[in-house]
């Protein structure tokens, strides 16, 4: 694609906080990303469109403080008859997992405005000029048509209709389901020129064909209810759905053809290179590998740190799916070691600015992948005996062997499609590979066969109304069979943790039995003094009791997934069978900690809406033995008066030891009351609420302390963003939080003894001095002492790029921001025009890209800068001619080092390190 010189080049992230940023500016609440595992919802195993987090907004179902939204989401699309997942990798702008950007309207504005700031944000905000922009409309979208032609000045030529309902095409029609709210869409389109168009009559409905158009945005007009017997009426209020994938708008503002070609996924693709050693000769060869594994490794951390496990069934078989064929390409790439692990952390870096929660989850994400691709390595060799012993006998009638698949022979012989499907579906052994190494022996595979009963495994998969995966749609009617046959779980932890129980109905891998011998099972009982995890607060642990008082297993978890019927994830040491008797013993010391902390909890939300104001209502929390999670709405951070102040309001409530009283009551009752409800939770009919006096009243099923006093201490460790507007609070409470504070202490008395002050209270007055002291040492140091870095040398190493200037990238040892500003100077003198890249190695490391002599458009030092910069987990920006960033703390400059060179086309053995 030719460069136009009048697209500015935006990084993702800049792309991401602009889109944010125009549409608050327009009334629009920023609504954070909602999770990967969409929240009561049975249909959908992912979430994998924006629309997902608001669909009961469209139907009326549901209310709102806001009529307009805006957004990024994190999305996943791995099946469904849109999404072949075995082709992503093969094309320039598919995914599994994608990020879209999405402004809402729920009975608000409609087209009009919709439509007026589309091409406002695309042509004002980005720069991106109006010649190289096309729409689509729906055919008889006359409202529409008058808008782009009329407001917009869109030339005809650039204005396409297509789409007919009535005659089963549905292109430009969009629609929730066979019923419900469904209404016609605009697209917008970019040129990206016509030396890449497929025939003189080209035009934007080619998009999914033809390299020439990128669709880039969707615009769904909600303005119908479609009924069961054929009509369409007008819906009392209409809304706007809008989305843009954030992929597809990076490659049109950094103007390459391809999603993988972007910043986004550059770093990724510069860390494998630096894994398997491959020149940039081979990476092109090897693209399709390294563009899965750049992809794939994307999808595996987001479900990992939304909670997902690599399992058998469900989300964790999809899981398991996406890394081991991650883990195939990356045999592709000659990689026999674990490398997945290395690669997510590179996505972390990446992706942690604006999914903060990724950083928290890092070990979690990191073990995990190591545990899967050690399995794997076993699964492969468990399915490569059994490929072995099927193509012994085949080997022997054959006339080739050792090449590829497209050099067999006709008529050479024929691995049966059924066995390799066998491999593919019990093994989890890609069919690429069993291809393959029957190739090596000569032998071809039935393709054919293979195919047939794949097809045939997920035309039974989909079933009735085609849910995405049948894993996820047995399990669930699994477990509401069982709540129809042994009823909801009574509930009577809140004033016993012990009970016995007769076993109603057990669960185990191969489902529902009647008897289970030693290891894992989901038991329900009729009921329970274990909590099940709900509204924030985790499942209770224990004891699973024997009649004789003997302990028969280890209680782990408890939820309760359908109705209220509770299970109890359980590791039995022995036999157990419905029908048995059981105690059930709560493990007493960790109910009371998680107690102190959802009472906490509450204090703190209290509190923080006095400090920081009404609007500060509880968004989100987790209640967890050891810590609590507050999340909270503020576009800003808390300042430290305020978080003291905090701190000091829920400090005095437990001092008042406020008696605390739980109630049932009607949902009406409990509103009139005066109680709180602030979760995206579905209550029933009779509700529970929690009272503290006149300091706090909510709507809670969680166990509490009897008064606030038992809370005990109280401390903040952190408050950071977590999206845009916003923010999380982590607090610790009772002894825990004591003991923070006694190591707190600790820490400082040894800080000023090891300065040798008698009186702690001048440790920060010390600090500063020395610091004053040893930037001045530093400067002294640099001013009179003989210079560490040749810059001659670094000249003489620079490398040609593509289009014929001179590049020089390097990592140096210098003190700090300005003597790298100094080098550099003395480098453009030596070198002239060309590109200079220097990264200051350890700590965390500065970047400083200077461009003199080349066209903006060949390169851009900002441009230059960010990708660079977000390779090491960091950020950086600025203008054409000069750029600056830095790195996470303790991050690889090497990584910065091939990521830049990959953007400027320059080998990386070419470049200066």
């Amino acid at each position: 694609m030719k460069r136009d010189p009048r697209i500015p080049s935006y990084g993702a992230a800049e792309l991401r906080s602009r889109f944010i940023a125009f549409f608050e500016a327009r009334g629009h609440a920023a609504v954070p990303s909602a999770s990967l595992l969409p929240a009561g919802d049975a249909t959908l195993l992912f979430t994998n469109s924006g629309m997902v987090q608001f669909k009961e907004l469209f139907s009326g179902a549901e209310t709102r403080s806001y009529t307009r939204a805006v957004d990024y989401q994190r999305c996943l699309r791995v099946a469904g008859k849109h999404n072949d997942f075995e082709e992503v990798g093969r094309t320039p702008r598919h995914h599994t997992l994608f990020e879209m950007l999405g402004s809402w309207s729920f009975g608000d504005y409609f087209k009009r405005d919709a439509i007026l700031w589309a091409w406002e944000f695309l042509t004002v905000e980005l720069g991106i000029p109006a010649d190289r922009l096309a729409a689509t409309i729906y055919s008889d979208d006359e409202e529409a048509a008058a808008i782009w032609r009329d407001e917009i000045g869109l030339p005809a030529e650039r204005l396409a209709r297509w789409g007919n309902v009535e005659k089963g095409d549905d292109a430009n029609f969009w629609r929730m389901a066979e019923t419900g709210p469904c209404g016609p869409c605009s697209e917008i389109h970019f040129d990206r020129g016509v030396e890449l168009s497929c025939g003189s009559t080209c035009t934007p409905d080619h998009s999914e064909q033809c390299p020439r158009w990128l669709e880039i945005w969707n615009l769904v007009f909600m303005q119908y209810e479609q009924h069961a017997d054929g009509r369409r009426t007008e819906l009392p209020f209409k809304s706007v759905d809008t989305g843009m994938g954030l992929e597809r708008l990076a490659s049109v503002s950094q103007q390459v053809l391809s999603n993988y070609d972007t910043d986004l996924f550059l770093p990724i693709h510069a860390l494998l290179q630096k894994i398997t050693g491959h020149d940039g000769a081979t990476f092109e060869k090897q693209r399709f590998s390294y563009q899965v594994i750049a992809d794939h490794s994307r999808a595996v951390t987001f479900l990992l740190a939304d909670g997902v496990r690599p399992g058998n069934e469900g989300r964790g078989y999809v899981l398991r799916r996406i890394i081991r064929r991650a883990v195939r390409h990356g045999r592709l790439l000659g990689i026999e070691r674990s490398f997945l692990p290395e690669v997510a952390r590179a996505v972390i870096r990446i992706m942690s600015e604006a999914y903060p929660y990724l950083r928290e989850s890092e070990t979690v994400v990191v073990e995990s992948l190591e545990r899967e691709e050690a399995q794997f390595a076993r699964t492969l060799d468990g399915g490569s005996a059994l490929l072995a012993d099927a193509l012994a006998p085949l080997a022997k009638g054959a006339s080739a062997v050792g090449v590829r698949a497209d050099q067999l022979p006709d008529g050479a012989p024929q691995l049966d499609g059924g066995v390799a499907f066998k491999l593919h579906d019990t093994f989890g052994f890609p069919i690429d590979l069993t291809v393959e190494l029957a190739a090596e022996r000569g032998v071809a595979v039935d393709r054919a066969g293979f195919d047939a009963a794949l097809a045939e495994q997920r035309e039974r998969s989909r079933g009735g109304k085609k849910a995405e995966l049948a894993e996820h749609a047995a399990s669930v009617a699994q477990l509401e069979e069982m709540l129809r046959a042994v009823g909801e779980t009574e509930f009577i932890g809140y004033e016993h943790l012990e009970g016995i129980a007769t076993v109603k109905g057990i669960l185990t891998e191969s489902g529902s039995t009647a008897r289970a011998e030693a290891g894992s099972a989901r038991l329900v009982v009729e009921r329970t003094p274990f909590y099940a995890e709900r509204g924030g607060q985790v499942g209770d642990q224990g004891e699973l009791l024997g009649t004789n008082g003997a302990a028969i297993g280890r209680i782990t978890d408890t939820q309760r997934p359908v109705g209220a019927m509770t299970l109890h994830e359980t590791e039995l040491r022995g036999p157990i069978a419905v029908g048995d008797k059981v105690t059930l013993r709560v493990d007493a010391p960790r109910r009371a900690a998680t107690v102190r902390n959802h009472t906490a909890t509450h204090l703190l939300h209290r509190a923080i809406r006095i400090v920081a104001g009404a609007d500060a209502k509880q968004r989100g929390s987790l209640v967890h033995p050891e810590y609590l999670r507050f999340d909270y709405p503020l576009d800003r951070a808390l300042t430290r008066d305020e978080r003291d102040a905090v701190e000091a309001e829920v400090q005095r409530a437990i001092r008042s030891n406020i008696p605390i009283v739980a109630a049932q009551m009607s949902m009406k009752e409990a509103v009139d009351a005066g109680a709180d409800a602030f979760f995206d939770e579905k209550y029933g009919e009779r509700v529970r609420t929690i009272r503290m006096a006149d300091y706090s009243h909510e709507l809670c099923g969680g166990t509490h302390c009897s008064a606030t006093g038992e809370v005990g201490g109280f401390v903040i460790t952190s408050d950071r963003s977590i999206g845009s507007g916003l923010r999380r609070i982590e607090a610790l409470s009772g002894p825990v939080a004591d003991e923070y504070l006694r190591a707190r202490v600790k820490s400082v008395e040894a800080a000023a003894d090891l300065l040798g002050l008698q009186d702690q209270e001048l440790l920060l007055q010390k600090i500063t001095q020395l610091q004053a002291e040893l930037k001045g040492a530093k400067r002294r140091a640099r001013e009179g002492g003989a210079q560490r870095v040749d810059p001659a040398a670094l000249v003489a190493r620079a490398a040609s790029a593509p289009a014929g200037h001179r590049v020089l990238i390097a990592s140096v040892d210098v003190e700090d921001v300005e003597e790298l500003k100094e080098l550099s100077n003395q480098l453009r003198k030596r070198m002239g025009p060309g590109v200079i890249a220097l990264v200051r190695s350890g700590g965390a490391p500065d970047i400083l890209v200077v461009v003199e002599g080349v066209d903006a458009a060949v390169a851009n030092a900002g441009g230059i800068v960010s990708v660079g910069a977000v390779a090491i987990g960091g950020r950086g920006g600025g203008k054409a001619n000069m750029g600056q960033g830095r790195g996470a703390d303790g991050s690889d400059a090497g990584l910065a080092i091939t990521a830049m060179a990959a953007a400027l086309g320059v080998p990386v053995t070419g470049a200066a390190e």
